[in-house]
């Protein structure tokens, strides 16, 4: 990664301020060799120069009409523009509860008046100095803090295509299911938002988790690719035997999840709501589901959202052994499952967000 390189030194901007014209004459003749001067009588005036070119510093006046330098120094340091540009007071008050306000309200130095050229001409050389390498490592971070952005969104991207990859995968071995994964991937988030937006489980269903189920969502049914063809692709029912192999794609796809989870020898969330999803979407709330047989909330919330998804699909679409059914006839099978096979509180939270159901189960129609 390459950092930025300082950009080329131009010639600092300089602001004088002062309602004397002999004092602004004598500094600007003092300045004009090696920097470009602008030059205000008045606070109004200096806060307008401010807002137009780019000042690298300000040599300000503290006794002035109307707006002393005080109230112009606390005014620039309030703009966005003004609170990274050194000011220096031109003054002959010399008390140090005059410096200690002049200070309070912004300034990076003092200089007594009258002015030695010398002196002054050093001061501002190094108040330059420190204000370029503060750009420089202001510019520094911006670009490493978007540097980081673009990492992130760019992981989030290869994440998001390696997901839906390994789910379609799984889907070739099965072609009549066509954009299920699609649909219940939206189901899920339908669920979850409602269930945010209630406040259930607050320490768990927040927007990050709701993005995590989103994702991994299509990946319920990978271990499909483990399941032969013969049972995978069967157009009739399958018999006891036949079942009992079919019912190990939750495991296999659990299996392939560990083994990827071991390689980076790290747990994140990411993985653990796939973990979840793939071994556990079979299961049912009274605990006659498979693989584990857990019950009621013992079932991960993850795969309990989808479940429902998968259900509610799988009865909407069609298939090889059977004609898609209704959504009434659908949501009716759902309402009797309630307690039994499914979660009570989701499927309420389902019937409520019945038109959104309907909604994308017609807009990702195979």
């Amino acid at each position: 990664m390459l950092l930025p390189e300082k950009k080329p030194t131009k010639q600092p901007i300089i602001l004088v301020v002062d309602d004397t014209p002999e004092n602004l004459i004598f500094v600007s003749e003092m300045l004009k060799k090696e920097y470009v001067v602008k030059a205000a009588t008045n606070g109004k005036t200096a806060l307008a120069i401010v807002e137009k070119f780019p000042i690298d510093l300000v040599l300000l006046d503290v006794v002035m009409p109307l707006m002393d330098g005080y109230e112009v120094c606390r005014r620039l340091k309030e703009t966005k523009d003004g609170q990274n540009i050194p000011v220096i007071f031109l003054t002959s008050k010399s008390k140090t509860e005059d410096q200690a306000f002049g200070f309070s309200v912004g300034a990076a130095d003092y200089i007594k008046k009258p002015l030695s050229p010398h002196i002054t001409l050093a001061r501002i050389k190094i108040h330059l100095e420190n204000k370029a390498s503060r750009d420089f490592l202001h510019d520094q971070n911006e670009f490493l803090e978007s540097e980081v952005e673009r990492r992130v969104k760019e992981l989030s991207v290869i994440q998001d295509v390696t997901i839906n990859a390994l789910a379609s995968l799984a889907e070739t071995r099965d072609q009549e299911t066509g954009n299920h994964i699609v649909r219940t991937q939206h189901y899920v988030k339908i669920l979850a938002d409602k269930l945010y937006l209630k406040g259930h489980y607050p320490e768990l269903v927040t927007p990050e988790y709701i993005t995590m189920v989103f994702k991994t969502a299509p990946l319920h049914d990978i271990g499909k690719v483990g399941i032969p063809d013969a049972i995978l692709l069967k157009p009739g029912k399958l018999t006891h035997e036949e079942f009992e192999i079919m019912k190990t794609h939750a495991k296999l796809g659990y299996n392939a999840i560990v083994k990827a989870e071991k390689e980076v020898d790290a747990q994140y969330p990411f993985l653990i709501s796939a973990k979840e999803i793939t071994y556990y979407h079979h299961e049912k709330w009274d605990g006659s589901g498979y693989p584990q047989g857990l019950s009621g909330e013992d079932i991960p919330l993850s795969a309990r959202l989808m479940a429902i998804a998968d259900v509610f699909d799988a009865l909407v679409s069609k298939r090889v052994y059977k004609s898609a059914m209704s959504h009434e006839k659908a949501f009716d099978i759902i309402r009797e499952g309630r307690n039994r096979h499914f979660d009570p509180l989701l499927v309420d939270l389902m019937f409520e967000t019945q038109a959104e159901f309907i909604k994308i189960c017609e807009h990702y129609k195979d």
